[in-house]
């Protein structure tokens, strides 16, 4: 079966996960294990030992080795959730063959176009086979392409008898709400290191990621008529807007970039008698990221001078942290993701994350695990799209990865 084959049939499942689930609920919507135990049978068919789904929704499964050479054991992991952020209800994926490097109508219904003007990295792919959506839903290539690129790996290594060690392979859920790593059980995983498979744009290797951490931000004000309110009343609101005005204005997503961090207010809500600020705060410097906490502590200690204590209620909690430490002494593992790339005719491109990645936890867990490509581009939304012939050079690079040298 062809990767993109692959692709097309896990697309056609379900599985977005819910932020809003208790944390203690894993994984956070039980429709992942549908698609979770389609690719444990898949696994064992394709010859792979001991392959199961856990309670928790968690696929593992490993290829012995077909060579008498002791090898270090290498994983692969990918998750198989989609992100809340857009519908993967009801995918509707199409292939545009040989791509002329126009626009794309996505939906000829709803007038959706995907058009090079604002999606500039489609003037990479003239010549090429894009799989598309409708233009209604994401594609669900983050990360499902990394799924079937794995499974289409080890078929080939299978197939063309290509010499190599144990291989561990494991499908997470509910990465795309920052818990694929939570219940990830890394001793029976059984791997020395490993990549997991869950970048953009072909060629990229990652690892380094920002320092990640939430914040919630309650204000408790005090309602009164407005009528009578001189000297009494509170407003939540109001003083929630104070906190987030004393914030720096540019450190924020849309004035930066690279290396550089950010604070997010990415929710808020509630009315004069309390309201509720949501933040994120990220950084690749580790120094910069307890400063940029420190802020927001305060900030939150200074308003609670002016206007009462517990006026504030600040809950900070750390979520994942940069990998660049973790990977460093292991440096061997990047340079053999470079050669694998080279080998297959990709170029490789050493980039850092303005995000985290399940291998960012897990490097911390005593995994060293930096991230690849996909060769995806514009993930969680309706314009989301990937090359066949990336994920087919994708395939290319874990062989490579994996094979006995």
């Amino acid at each position: 079966m062809r990767t993109y084959e692959r692709l097309l049939k896990y697309v056609s499942f379900d599985t977005t996960s819910d932020e809003n689930a208790p944390e203690n609920v894993c994984p956070s919507t039980e429709k992942q294990k549908v698609l979770a135990r389609a690719l444990a049978e898949e696994m064992k068919g394709l010859g792979m030992e001991d392959a199961h789904m856990d309670d928790s929704g968690y696929v593992y499964g490993t290829l012995p080795a077909n060579c008498a050479e002791k090898l270090p054991v290498i994983g692969l992991i990918s998750h198989m959730d989609t992100s809340p952020s857009a519908s993967g209800a009801n995918v509707k994926p199409r292939i545009v063959e040989n791509y002329d490097g126009g626009d794309i109508v996505l939906n000829q219904e709803k007038n959706i176009v995907m058009s090079p003007e604002k999606f500039e990295s489609l003037r990479d792919y003239r010549g090429k086979d894009l799989i598309v959506t409708d233009g209604t839903t994401l594609l669900g290539s983050d990360d499902k392409a990394g799924v079937a690129e794995i499974l289409t790996a080890v078929q080939r290594l299978n197939d063309d008898g290509v010499r190599h060690g144990k291989i561990a392979v494991a499908f997470t859920p509910d990465t795309e709400i920052g818990r694929g790593a939570d219940k990830f059980d890394v001793a029976h995983f059984g791997a020395d290191y490993a990549y997991t498979v869950d970048g953009g744009k072909l060629g990229e290797i990652e690892y380094e990621n920002f320092n990640a951490a939430a914040a919630i931000v309650t204000v408790n004000g005090v309602n009164i008529h407005p009528g009578d309110a001189k000297n009494k009343m509170k407003n939540a609101m109001l003083m929630g807007i104070e906190f987030n005005s004393m914030l720096p204005p540019n450190e924020i997503p849309a004035c930066t970039e690279g290396y550089e961090g950010f604070h997010h207010l990415s929710h808020m809500e509630g009315d004069e008698e309390k309201t509720v600020l949501r933040y994120i705060i990220r950084d690749h410097d580790r120094k910069q990221f307890t400063e940029k906490k420190a802020r927001f502590e305060n900030i939150a200690r200074y308003l609670n001078e002016k206007y009462g204590e517990n006026t504030i209620e600040l809950t900070l909690r750390d979520s994942y942290y940069n990998m660049k430490e973790k990977i460093e002494p292991h440096m061997f593992i990047i340079e053999k993701a470079q050669k694998a790339m080279k080998e297959a005719g990709v170029e490789p491109e050493i980039v850092a994350i303005r995000g985290g990645t399940d291998g960012a936890r897990l490097s911390f867990m005593g995994l060293p695990c930096p991230n690849l490509s996909t060769g995806g581009h514009n993930f969680h939304g309706r314009f989301e799209y990937i090359p066949v012939q990336s994920m087919d050079s994708m395939v290319e690079v874990l062989i490579n990865i994996v094979k006995a040298q």
